[in-house]
């Protein structure tokens, strides 16, 4: 049988079908283009005919002149309306600009800011009994002056965070870790990781941790990162990785979608590289963003998706489930905000306390912040950025390949930086290990669980959503928290003020599973707010002043004129009248 004729005379029958189909399918085609031609030349003539009316008796340039002038007014009409901040953003601080321009506004506002600088500058000079050095002494000091000088500025603290009373602050504080940490640093003092072919000890001790980290967040064999200086730095270069990528595929103007109980360090990242954020909302209730409004919020020109793991004010983890499954649907990187709980959310499933995941275990989490500084327990001034693939992380990168001082590339944004950090955080991590990490985890969480419980229990205090890290926010409903936070200071307490909405907050360390510190902090809480509770409408002073004025204030702009005082103050050494020629102090 001719298989290959039969064959041809099958394809050829079938190709005299397709063709009849084809031609058919064609005719429908051009009846249909037809029939809307029909339907839509009635209004076009009509549209023709007007125009050409409108523009009968002008000259072919007045035309062109016209049509360019609304041309430029309608593009500068689009440009106007739609910037980074909102029209009635603009218009408020348009019209309290004006205001404070009156004479009798500006000079109230001035001497209150004036006001201000002086109680700050009083306040960090101890009321002018600190004396300054200002100039470099005439001859160096010997090492006895200078460790008896050094003693000297340790006594100005007023605040003992080895008892465990700062919120926060110091994570450990440990004295054979700080041995560690310190011998370390001595070794590679004068090492920096700019230079990887002078100081390969360090470039590997650095390929270590971020390998370490990768691991910890459940990154594959192609998930990467950097150190950094801390986590703002972390953040900041997340931002301009996922800024650049968003450049690359065409979005001129990028933006980001990050909950209001997300780090600040966002906002900065915003300013400093032009991006648009966009402040998504949390529930009253769980204080967990409201992933229905962030999924609302999505447009063309969303760059990148925020959640934390956990949030700073109120210690709560975003639903980051949710929040991947938008970024694998809408094709946008998920950044997950972990600086504060970074070494606690990766151990506390082994340390009895499951979580859901929120890590690269999540196909639309693209890059994860952490501090080893926190809870890694490395001295201050380390960090990292993950990525889930080099690929992403190619954009983080900076080179300058025609500067004539040679090829200039950096990871991150700092030059030179401290390669004794680095091995001092690679050094910490290695001895502590997972098993230190896991029980140091369990020991906060439980402590933190009891803290909680505990004031639950106090009258007048209510706790924010469910916290399930280390960080407590509480507020009351019966009188002013800071009313509470002032008290406490005043007996050597140290907690974190937060606003909108009021509250404050405890970040639970391992300084505070001591024995007796927790029993400690709710029993001066409970006698703090059972006082309160005597006159629960007392004025308040204090921080309960301070913030509840900042937050009063409708011209913001005000309030970061009056923090302008408190940086400034960080720096002051007291009247420009004092001088201190020698060096000495007296």
């Amino acid at each position: 049988m001719d298989f290959g004729r039969i064959f041809t005379l099958v394809m050829s029958r079938g190709a005299r079908r397709c063709d009849k189909a084809v031609m058919a399918d064609e005719t429908k085609q051009q009846q249909s283009l037809q029939q809307l031609q029909d339907i839509v030349q009635p209004y076009f003539e009509v549209f023709r005919l007007y125009m050409n009316d409108l523009c009968e008796g002008f000259e072919p340039w007045q035309i062109i002149i016209v049509t360019f002038g609304l041309t430029v007014v309608l593009v500068w009409l689009k440009e106007f309306l739609f910037q980074d901040e909102s029209l009635l953003e603009r218009a408020k601080k348009f019209f309290f600009r004006n205001v404070r321009r009156l004479p009798m506004v500006k000079a109230r506002i001035a001497a209150e800011i004036e006001k201000t600088r002086n109680d700050v500058e009083d306040n960090f000079n101890k009321g002018g009994t600190i004396t300054y050095m200002k100039h470099l002494p005439k001859q160096g000091l010997s090492q006895e002056k200078l460790f008896r000088l050094i003693e000297d500025y340790r006594q100005l603290a007023d605040v003992n965070w080895e008892k465990g009373h700062c919120s926060g602050t110091v994570y450990s504080g440990d004295p054979v870790l700080t041995d560690i940490a310190t011998k370390v640093y001595g070794i590679f003092a004068w090492s920096n990781p700019l230079h990887s072919d002078v100081f390969p000890d360090v470039r590997k001790m650095e390929a270590e941790v971020v390998r370490m980290c990768c691991n910890m967040f459940h990154g594959g064999p192609d998930s990467c990162g950097n150190m950094t200086s801390g986590g703002t730095e972390s953040i900041l270069m997340a931002c301009k990785t996922f800024r650049d990528r968003a450049y690359e595929k065409g979005i001129k103007f990028p933006e980001m979608l990050v909950p209001v109980t997300a780090h600040a360090a966002f906002d900065k990242a915003a300013h400093a590289f032009r991006i648009k954020i966009k402040h998504i909302p949390v529930d009253s209730f769980t204080m967990q963003v409201d992933v229905d409004a962030m999924k609302k919020a999505i447009s063309r020109n969303t760059c990148m998706l925020v959640g934390s793991a956990p949030g700073f004010p109120h210690g709560i983890m975003d639903p980051i489930e949710e929040i991947s499954k938008l970024g694998v649907k809408y094709d946008i990187p998920v950044h997950v905000d972990s600086c504060l709980g970074g070494f606690l959310v990766p151990f506390m499933d082994k340390a009895g306390f499951p979580l859901a995941p929120f890590d690269f275990r999540l196909p639309g989490v693209t890059s994860i912040s952490a501090d080893t500084h926190k809870y890694g327990y490395a001295p201050k001034g380390s960090s990292v950025v993950l990525y889930s693939n080099k690929n992403i992380r190619l954009y983080q990168y900076f080179v300058a390949p025609d500067w004539p001082g040679g090829i200039y590339a950096t990871a991150t944004l700092a030059g030179s930086r401290a390669g004794a950090i680095v091995a001092a955080c690679w050094a910490t991590m290695v001895y502590i290990g997972e098993q230190g990490y896991i029980n140091s985890t369990r020991q906060i969480i439980q402590t933190r669980q009891y803290i909680e419980d505990g004031l639950r229990q106090i009258e007048g205090l209510f706790v924010y959503g469910k916290p399930s890290v280390s960080v407590i926010g509480f507020g009351s409903l019966d009188f002013n928290i800071y009313r509470l936070s002032d008290m406490l200071t005043s007996k050597g307490w140290n907690l974190n003020a937060l606003q909108f909405p009021s509250s404050v907050h405890l970040c639970v360390t391992l300084l505070h599973t001591k024995p007796g510190v927790a029993d400690h902090f709710l029993q001066e809480v409970r006698q703090c707010t059972a006082a309160i509770l005597k006159d629960p409408n007392a004025k308040c002073g204090g921080m309960g002043a301070i913030y509840g004025m900042a937050q009063s204030i409708p011209d913001r702009s005000l309030v970061s004129e009056m923090v302008h005082c408190f940086l400034d103050g960080t720096t002051s050494t007291g009247p420009s009248t004092s001088n201190m020629t020698n060096g000495s102090t007296h």
